[in-house]
This record gives structure tokens, sequence and C-alpha cells, in this order.
């Protein structure tokens, strides 16, 4: 299968990955041909990418960090804790701390993580789905971190709770794409009202509410609520900041158009030091891979192909196959490790 962008889909693509709502229930599944009907009805659902199948790469597997049935069952939890949270209710702190448990389980028992798929992101489920990656980019970096499992658990709970502030606040701000300076300043204070949502849970580490109220907090002082500088934020905060920023970036959130990946690791290579600890970015990095299976793209020499896998030492260097432009989607093809070809370089990402 390959990655696309809706925009370039045509009638009678095939879908190569089922796409799912916040509630579990499949929107379009896996082999679905799409007819025009389907491609305008998934513009209109606010995603902007997919997979499809294609005969050239039927032995590309993009695989998620975490089974897709598990990133699921963490959106349903969410949603039904958000429905609470927004009655006045408690949310249900055993589902979720089930399903955490089970998400840092399965990330300690990978050996080697390489994060190489990039979000099929509905407009319904777009809170949710942020939440479960920065739960997941959280752990996968805490682990990198060698962190123990309680720490782990801690921050994976701090992570996917990180935004519970924004459920008390009008809906309208968190889809509105044009702020007043005053609504955005309201918008800030989620972190405030996430705070005192969860320290007020007995059944949740104080560390969790404090990641709500810091995930915002900046090493040079810009962050905000309370301007906190290097040494004053918490770690585990600092960890979740990182995720959040390049989950942010990387996906359609709000009114910002998504950036690819290799893009937001340069960006925050620029920002360690400066808003993010250095270290923490440094080793970040070398589990994002910077152009994802699946991707298209332009390589220096002219060809045009496709990300087929990745190297695990070089994040940046991938596998790419490709075709002579001639003779694109015919069986003549042949692959550039750019490990092993260090003159040949991805020169530019096509959609």
């Amino acid at each position: 299968m390959r990655q696309v962008s809706v925009s370039s889909l045509t009638m009678g693509d095939v879908l190569g990955k089922t796409i799912y709502s916040s509630s579990g229930r499949i929107l379009l599944g896996k082999g679905v041909k799409l007819t025009p009907l389907y491609i305008a009805k998934l513009r209109d659902m606010g995603i902007s990418i997919l997979y499809i199948e294609d005969d050239r790469f039927n032995d590309v597997i993009v695989e998620d960090v975490i089974r897709e049935e598990h990133r699921r069952e963490a959106m349903e939890v969410l949603e039904k804790s958000s429905r609470a949270i927004r009655l006045g209710k408690d949310l249900n702190g055993f589902d979720l701390k089930k399903i955490i448990s089970t998400i840092v389980e399965e990330i300690l028992f990978k050996k080697d993580i390489l994060v190489n798929m990039m979000d099929m992101r509905s407009l319904d489920n777009q809170m949710f789905a942020h939440s479960v990656n920065v739960c997941v980019l959280s752990t996968i970096l805490g682990k990198a971190l060698l962190l123990d499992l309680e720490k782990l658990e801690t921050l994976a709970i701090g992570a996917i709770l990180h935004d519970v502030g924004k459920l008390k606040m009008d809906p309208k701000l968190l889809t509105n794409d044009h702020l007043t300076p005053e609504e955005v300043e309201t918008l800030k204070t989620h972190t405030t009202l996430g705070f005192e949502e969860l320290r007020k849970r007995k059944d949740l580490n104080l560390i969790i509410a404090h990641i709500a109220f810091q995930h915002h907090e900046h090493m040079n002082g810009t962050g905000y609520p309370r301007h906190l500088k290097e040494g004053e934020i918490h770690p585990l905060a600092q960890i979740v900041a990182i995720a959040d920023f390049y989950d942010k970036v990387t996906s359609d959130h709000s009114n910002v158009k998504r950036i690819m990946p290799y893009e937001a690791c340069e960006i925050l290579m620029g920002l360690a030091g400066v808003l993010f600890p250095l270290e923490m970015v440094r080793v970040f990095l070398r589990t994002i891979a910077a152009y994802p299976t699946g991707i298209t793209v332009k390589l220096n020499t002219g060809e045009i192909g496709v990300v087929v896998d990745q190297n695990l030492s070089m994040p940046a260097r991938p596998i790419v196959r490709v075709f002579d432009e001639s003779e694109f989607g015919s069986n003549d093809m042949k692959e550039y490790n750019m490990v092993e070809k260090r003159t040949i370089f991805i020169q530019e990402v096509l959609s």
C-alpha cells in the first residue's frame, strides 16, 4: 500500500486501511473501491490523507506502533470520559488505567520502535486521536529515556489527559479558525482548568494534574500559564510538550495545515534547547521516521518512488523503490537503500 492525499484520489482507488470514528465505528472499510461519492464524503469528514492499495507495493506494510484495536479502545474510553466530564460527572478511571496499562505494556514489549505511520483523522475524532497519539509518542520517548514502569504509566495517563481542560470550554473555541486575542487567552486557560479537574481525583497521581498544567510551558519562560523556566517544569510535562507539539504540526489541527514529519523534525531541532530540552528532543527524533513508509517522493536523481522500508539506525535515510518515470506503473523497478547510497537523497515529498 501507499499513502496519498485525499485531494489526489481517483475513482477506483482501493482503500488500504480502515477508517474509524472516535467511537470505533467503521466509517469506511479496507478494500472498499472509492467512488466520487465516497471521495467527497472523505473530504467532508476532514480527512486529508489515507492509504490505498497498489499492486506495485503489495509487500509494503505500514504498521502503527500500537494495535489498531487498542487505539480504538483508547479513543472510546476518552469519548465516554469526555461525555461524563461535560455533564459534571467523573471520568471512568478504571477503564482509563486499564487501556493505558495495555498501551504501555505493548510499547515496552517492542524492541525497536520507529514511528512511521501518519494518522487518518476525521473532524469527529480529531481531539481524541490527538490525545491518544500524544500518549503513544510520550510513552515511546519515556521508554527511550529509560523511565521505570510506574513513571511510564503516570506519564501515559497525563499525556492522554493533557487537554482535559478543553472539555470545560465552549466547543466553539476549539473549532473556530479565527479567534480574537481575548478568545486566544481564554483558550489558554485549558491548562489551569485541566489541573483543577485532575488534582481533585484521589485515584490519580498529582503529577498527572501537573502535566496538564505545564504542557505548554517553555524552557525560556515564554510558555503559559505561569511562564516557568528550565528546571521549574516537571520532566514528564516536558516529554508531553514535545509529543504534543510534534503531533499538532504533523496532523490537521484547527486552522493549521499539516507539515511532513521531516519538516517537523527540522523545526524541533531548531527549538531544542530553547523551548524543549535538547537531549529529550535528540532522543525523540531517533524514534521518528522522517519519511514515513508509504509516502511518494522525488529523489535528487529525478526519479519518483515510494518509501518502502526504514533504517532504524538512520531514520532520515529510508529505503525507496523507484520506477522509470516513463514506465511508472510497469514491473521495472529498483530500490535504493539510502544508508548505502549516500549520494542519493530525497529532494521532495509528493502528495
